[in-house]
């Protein structure tokens, strides 16, 4: 019987990368899963290749949280609760954090931070009805440790882990979990476009930009965005049910804080 047979799953960011392949993971271990992003081509691309059935998508728009929480508050209303929230956004663009305006702060917290929020408002009744949730943060490794030259980044990565520890002490007594997904380097579209950006300012080519990342890496090599997403798993099944407020690296031991 696979761990998440009769659970609903509400995936964002789930086009490509870690969000997909969360996706695909949680469908493939029995949860109906919803995929969240903006681009509904794309959706309708991804959602008819998962395994099992159930599964359906919402074409939302992440710089617009207002309309975010109104797209899932609607599907919710009509279709009912869900037990696993997977929120997932793409990264701000890389630069000094001195460098940026306040607009560009501003649109990186609107897109993490707040459309957390209103995702969670919209999940959190029926999860406490059910009396069982999951709500999964796929953040950064610089919750930790911060990554130079990605300013704004770190910024907002650092509230979001603040939300969610504040979050898992609100929720824990009704039997929701909170936890966060902290991805190293991983073999993502981000990831090439930050290589290619430090390639540029740094006179070098990609692969000697790639190989000077790596040789940071314990491991030795970038993950692959199915690694985290395993992880994503666990925290969604009934084996971490004692796990919450809680921050898991996935990468590859590059971080030399405890």
């Amino acid at each position: 019987m696979s761990v998440l047979n009769g659970k609903r799953a509400m995936v964002c960011g789930s086009t490509r990368g870690i969000g997909r392949s969360s996706a695909e993971l949680l469908a493939r271990n029995g949860a109906a899963v919803t995929l969240v992003a903006r681009d509904a081509s794309k959706l309708s691309e991804v959602c008819s290749a998962l395994e099992g059935d159930g599964h359906n998508y919402l074409a939302a728009d992440f710089d617009d949280p207002q309309k975010l929480g109104d797209v899932v508050r609607n599907h919710v209303d009509s279709t009912g609760a869900y037990h696993i929230l997977v929120n997932n956004s793409g990264g701000p663009k890389g630069g000094p954090l001195i460098d940026a305006t306040p607009d560009e702060i501003s649109v990186a917290f609107a897109r993490h931070v707040l459309c957390n929020q209103v995702l969670a408002q919209a999940l959190v009744p029926g999860m406490r009805e059910a009396g069982h949730g999951r709500i999964i943060n796929i953040i950064s490794t610089s919750v930790k440790q911060p990554i130079p030259g990605l300013g704004v980044s770190n910024t907002v990565r650092g509230a979001v882990a603040s939300w969610s520890k504040t979050l898992s002490m609100e929720l824990g007594p009704d039997g929701i979990t909170v936890n966060n997904v902290l991805p190293g380097f991983t073999s993502t579209d981000r990831l090439a476009s930050i290589i290619a950006g430090k390639a540029t300012a740094q006179g070098k080519s990609e692969d000697e930009v790639a190989e000077g990342m790596k040789s940071t890496i314990p491991a030795g090599r970038f993950a692959t965005p199915e690694e985290t997403a395993e992880a994503v798993l666990f925290l969604a099944s009934p084996a971490a049910a004692y796990i919450s407020g809680t921050n898991i690296p996935v990468d590859g031991g590059r971080i030399t804080a405890l």
